[in-house]
């Protein structure tokens, strides 16, 4: 299929993004990479009549640091931390992440902040920026936010974006050098969408031990203190792994222990044993 019509803007600077953004009339959405909305365009699940094209502006490549986080802006492509064109937050944490997304011609074009803003369930930055326990930086015609990555998403591509606004920046907290993150997915070959995801942030010297579940049909479930899971002696605790998934609405006993089975994983490999090292469900 083809898409539908719709008018194309590409702003020289983000003021007159923001401008177009709050145009008054019709559906305005936001262009970036495209790897997901491009689709959507063709399979006229979107029927934009306004695309406005924010790729090419630099306000939003931008990546420094500040107050102690990597602030990266939303154009970031996944490609840029794969090959290290974009600083980490500690020992290619981040790079490790992205060069497991999809394909490489997806990594060139995609972009952290479309990835958030599209808030697909299956997406590794959703739960990896969850575990890290992100910031997301939203801008407006009204002045700048920030919220929590786990208050902006609401749910399976839903998040608290109102018109006119855009995703700016991710604010992703620096971790320290004993810092380890954990990090599965399960899907049926490379490349396509994750059916789990296990994503878990050990720091000692933080007092961060921080898991998620993703890939879920919701937001993903984020355990704030990993250590009710697993511990070192004990090993992870599958039954209550699995009474939380039950909870958070996975009621399908296939897909429930996948999840649990890519959380176990995740968690060994953050707490740094050994993932056999297990309590029996």
């Amino acid at each position: 299929m083809k898409a539908p019509r719709f008018h194309l803007v590409r702003p020289r600077d983000l003021a007159e993004a923001l401008d177009r953004l709050a145009e008054p009339g019709g559906l305005v959405k936001v262009l970036a990479g495209g790897q997901s909305l491009g689709p959507m365009l063709n399979l006229r699940l979107v029927r934009p009549d306004l695309l406005v094209d924010v790729s090419g502006l630099p306000e939003l490549r931008r990546v420094g640091r500040e107050d102690d986080a990597l602030v990266v802006g939303a154009c970031v492509t996944h490609a840029d931390f794969e090959d290290g064109r974009a600083p980490d937050v500690g020992s290619g944490m981040l790079a490790r992440v992205a060069s497991g997304i999809a394909y490489r011609a997806v990594r060139n074009r995609g972009t952290i902040g479309g990835s958030l803003a599209h808030a697909d369930p299956a997406a590794d930055w959703l739960s990896t920026l969850s575990a890290f326990g992100a910031e997301v930086e939203i801008a407006s015609r009204s002045g700048t936010r920030r919220t929590p990555i786990g208050a902006f998403v609401t749910g399976a591509l839903a998040t608290t974006l109102a018109p006119g606004e855009l995703v700016v920046a991710v604010r992703i907290p620096q971790v320290s050098a004993q810092a380890r993150l954990g990090f599965v997915k399960h899907a049926r070959k490379i490349g396509e969408f994750a059916h789990a995801i296990g994503a878990a942030l050990v720091d000692p010297e933080r007092g961060v031990a921080r898991a998620v579940a993703g890939a879920l049909d919701a937001a993903p479930l984020v355990i704030e203190d990993a250590r009710e899971l697993f511990d070192r002696s004990a090993g992870f605790d599958r039954t209550e792994a699995g009474r939380r998934l039950a909870a958070a609405g996975l009621a399908d006993t296939v897909d429930r222990h996948l999840h649990v089975e890519a959380l176990g994983r995740a968690l060994a490999e953050a707490f740094d044993a050994p993932p056999g090292l297990r309590r029996a469900a």
